[in-house]
């Protein structure tokens, strides 16, 4: 899904990364006291400052987003609170299911939020395998993503 977002944005540069890159051990006070901050999340944590806008799709996991998203998420606030602060972020998900992982999007928007996100919209894409066609969103999809990929352009430009 994501690489057919990025293969939308016109007006932007894009860089693609992978969560799996930047793996870390689940976050716990005492392996930050004792270790630091991994290597990994760091270099994260400099492409996110050094990005004018993120986008970031996600997967819905019993009703909430993935496990490793969160402790990315957690591992990032403890280099700085609001390690978003104000950066304009476009969040997805999608899901076979008709709600299109729903649950997932408005967990990653509230936790987001308060990370300093400036959220300009969300996009949810439900019933993938029908949705995304040889490569193609259906028409009324299409519609809604080129919205909320305008919006986010339009606030990345303003920033």
């Amino acid at each position: 899904m994501i690489e057919y977002v990025a293969s939308q944005i016109t007006e932007l540069s894009v860089t693609t990364i992978r969560l799996f890159d930047f793996e870390a051990n689940n976050y716990r006070l005492e392996t930050e006291r004792n270790v630091g901050i991994p290597p990994k999340i760091k270099a994260l944590k400099e492409l996110i400052d050094n990005a004018d806008g993120i986008i970031i799709s996600t997967p819905e996991y019993n009703s909430s987003i993935p496990a490793g998203l969160k402790n990315t998420i957690d591992w990032l606030s403890r280099i700085e609170n609001k390690f978003l602060d104000g950066k304009p972020s476009l969040l997805m998900s999608t899901s076979n299911g008709g709600r299109g992982a729903q649950s997932a999007l408005e967990h990653l928007n509230m936790i987001l939020t308060y990370r300093g996100a400036q959220i300009t919209g969300t996009f949810s894409l439900p019933r993938f395998g029908e949705s995304l066609n040889e490569g193609n969103l259906q028409e009324n999809q299409q519609r809604l993503l080129k919205e909320k990929l305008n919006e986010f352009e339009e606030a990345v430009l303003r920033s």
